[in-house]
Formats: structure tokens, C-alpha cells, sequence
């Protein structure tokens, strides 16, 4: 080429590049990308009219809907009945947990179980006290110190004093591996106490709290104790209230005062219950629980009162309304009120017990629950013709060693 006198620089021109910064604000809003739209417009290019791009003309594209579909709202319902049941598993594990943690460290300590009860039947103590929170029903004359030691089964200390409170309930669940049986040992059956002198069954508990009422039963019965369960009143009825009561088959007609009953000025509550079903809310499934004595029923006929209702009656009771919860839990008549009120049932349920089974546990006794059945009601001594002396010392009920086995070979084996 001619040169034209003009000197050019050989190598590529000199020139620097600068990124320009983003302003404070600029940062802080969206990018548009309304004119990215339907793919970026080059500047001088007008789109093509018909052209098909692999998804049809704007003309023969279809528009998309939006509307509400059947298979959208059940898919949106499936979702909030898993969320509305899960909530319910997390209400019942945290409660379980919390309520675990009351429990004394002596008898935790006193225990043999292992969380795994869903695959291999173990054996749980239900206990109730006599005990009362102060202000209430017979419980006016105790203290909240007391109390509160008594519902976590520690050893009375401090101020309250040994013999205070007795166990008021005594039961077996023998629970898992498919497994559900009961066995209720009577408050006044005589017993050897570890540290104390013989006396009734339900003393070991004003002695040394739930855990020398553990070794207690263990030691009169040869069995292991895996798990403990100690009835909280309050929570107790509560727990009722939330599954809309339950049903029990009274086998007589059956009228009480119990704590003095409702005209008594102590809080106390009167029953008049029909032979035959009767369905209960969670203050009078607790106090037809109570009953020791039966009070004269208005009208004619035969009633507890006129053919006697002693301990053992009381026991039979007690496995009924635990019956009662049950059914209530596993009917599938109830699943839609069940799942209702589920988060409400799952807060609930724990806080009836004070107890060792935790997160991990206590839902596999409900598990356990479902799949064993109800079984039969089983009482020590639960009649008269058992073999036990009922006239033993201070009105206590002697029971042969002979009885005590058959018992808890019927209770473990089935």
C-alpha cells in the first residue's frame, strides 16, 4: 500500500477499560426484565411474523391457565392433613419430653427398661397418689412444696414429712412385642418394705417416693420394673376432656360421695351412674376411679351399695377408664374428631403422666397400646376365693406366694 505520509502505530491502540460501580440505590432495586420478555429484540430487527421458533407463532401458541383444578385442591389438602398430623406427633413428643424431665432421679435410677418398647414387651408401673393440690377437694391441708415432690416421686424431704402421701393406685402395663395386659395389685395388700417394717403395699411410696415403691414391687412380686408412670390429676382430666370423654361398662348400679361429696364444702363430687355404659367426662372419670366406698342410690333395686364395692371393685374401675382412653385413641369411628383435635389431644396425653418415657417411648406405648388389645382385667386377689387372706394385719390382704406366681406368669406370658 502507498504510503500516504500518515504514520500508524504498528501494535493495538493504547486504551484503558473502566467497570463503572453501582450506585447504593441501584442495588437495592429489581432488575427490569419486562423487556427481556419473550427473548431480547436486537436494535433494527423487527421479529418475523409466523415464524416458528420450536414453540409456535404467538398466534398459534395456547394461552396458559391459571384457574383453580380439582387435582390442585386435593393436592393442597393432602399437604395441610400431613402438616395438621405432624403438628400433632411434635405436640405429643415435646410434651412427653417435658414431662420427663419432672421425673426424680432416684427412680429413674430404680428402672431396668430401654427406650425400644414398640419390639419387645416391657413392664410399666402406673402410679396415683393420694395427694391433692393444695385447695382442692382433700388435699386443702397440704402444702405446694409437698406436692410438687410427690407428683415427681421424690422422697418426701424438708419439710414434708414421711408417711404423708401413699401410692392410691398401683398398676401393671405390660406393654409391646404386640403385648398389652394390666395387672392392678390392691392398695392394702401386706408387704415387705426394703428399710421399713411390713405393712401395706401402697406405704413404700410415703417412705421413699416412687423409686423405693419400685424396689417394693419388684421384690414382692420377682418381676423387673421397666418404666414408671405417675398419674397427674390435673393433666389426667384434661387428657379425657380432649378425646370427648370416655365409655365404661359398670357392672352394678353405682352411686358415691367422693371427698365429701358435691354439697360437702370440700371440693368433692357425688356419682349416680346406671348399670350398664356410661360415658364420663374427665372429673367424673377420676372420681369413679376414687371410689372406695359406695353411698345408698335413690330408687329400688340392687346397687354396689347393697352387694359391696370394696378395693378391688376400685381396681377393676381404674383399668376401665384406662380401657376407656384407649378405645377412645384407636376407634376408627373417632379418626375425623381424633385428627380434629389433634395437636390439642397430642399437648395433652403426656401431661397426664409424670414419667420416664420420653420423645422416643412414650410414642410407642400408644403404638403398642393400638396393636395389643384391650385383654382381660386382671386383679391380685380379685376375688375372694383366690387363696388370699383379706382379714390380715391392720385390715391389710395377705396373698400366698403361690398366687403372687400365677399372677405374674399370667401377666407376663399371657
Amino acid at each position: 500500500m502507498p504510503d500516504d505520509g500518515e504514520q500508524r502505530p504498528s501494535g493495538p491502540p493504547d486504551y484503558k477499560v473502566y467497570r463503572s460501580r453501582k450506585g447504593l440505590l441501584s442495588r437495592l432495586r429489581s432488575p427490569d426484565l419486562s423487556k427481556l420478555k419473550g427473548g431480547a429484540k436486537l436494535p433494527g430487527k423487527r421479529p418475523e411474523r409466523g415464524r416458528d421458533d420450536g414453540r409456535g407463532s404467538d398466534r398459534e401458541r395456547p394461552k396458559r391457565r391459571s384457574g383453580v383444578t380439582p387435582r390442585r385442591v386435593f393436592k393442597w389438602v393432602g399437604l395441610a392433613a400431613l402438616g395438621w398430623i405432624l403438628l400433632s406427633f411434635i405436640a405429643f413428643g415435646v410434651s412427653a419430653q417435658l414431662q420427663s424431665f419432672k421425673l426424680s432421679g432416684e427412680a429413674k435410677e430404680a428402672l431396668h427398661g430401654n427406650p425400644f418398647l414398640l419390639f419387645s414387651p416391657q413392664t410399666i408401673l402406673v402410679l396415683g397418689t393420694d395427694a391433692r393440690p393444695p385447695g382442692t377437694d382433700d388435699g386443702a391441708g397440704s402444702s405446694e412444696q409437698c406436692f410438687e415432690q410427690q407428683s415427681k416421686g421424690e422422697k418426701p424431704h424438708g419439710d414434708c414429712f414421711e408417711g404423708e402421701f401413699r401410692a392410691d393406685t398401683l398398676m401393671l402395663i405390660r406393654a409391646g412385642g404386640g403385648a398389652f395386659r394390666k395387672l392392678s395389685i390392691p392398695r392394702d395388700v401386706y408387704a415387705e418394705i426394703p428399710g421399713q417394717a411390713p405393712e401395706k403395699i401402697n406405704a413404700a411410696f410415703a417412705y421413699g417416693g416412687a423409686a423405693l415403691q419400685i424396689k417394693t414391687i419388684e421384690d414382692f412380686l420377682g418381676i423387673e420394673i421397666d418404666h414408671v408412670a405417675i398419674v397427674d390429676f390435673t393433666g389426667f382430666e384434661d387428657l379425657i376432656d380432649a378425646v370427648g370423654g370416655v365409655t365404661v361398662d359398670v357392672p352394678v348400679k353405682l352411686c358415691a360421695d367422693i371427698s365429701g361429696g358435691a354439697g360437702g364444702g370440700q371440693g368433692g363430687q357425688t356419682l349416680h351412674l346406671a348399670k350398664g355404659e356410661n360415658t364420663l367426662d374427665g372429673e367424673q372419670a377420676l372420681a369413679y376411679s376414687r371410689i372406695r366406698k359406695a353411698s345408698e342410690c335413690p330408687g329400688t333395686g340392687a346397687s354396689a351399695y347393697t352387694l359391696g364395692y370394696d378395693d378391688l371393685d376400685r381396681a377393676k374401675a381404674q383399668q376401665a377408664v384406662i380401657n376407656g382412653v384407649k378405645d377412645r385413641l384407636t376407634d376408627p369411628l373417632r379418626l375425623p374428631y381424633n385428627f380434629v383435635k389433634g395437636p390439642i389431644i397430642g399437648w395433652d396425653a403426656p401431661k397426664a403422666f409424670v414419667s420416664d418415657m420420653g420423645l422416643l417411648t412414650m410414642p410407642q406405648l400408644v403404638l403398642a397400646a393400638g396393636i395389643g388389645g384391650s385383654g382381660d382385667t386382671q386383679v391380685l386377689c380379685g376375688s375372694m376365693e383366690s387363696g388370699c387372706d383379706f382379714f390380715g394385719p391392720g385390715g391389710s390382704i395377705e396373698v400366698p406366694e403361690e398366687v403372687r406366681r400365677k399372677a405374674v406368669k399370667r401377666f407376663l406370658d399371657g
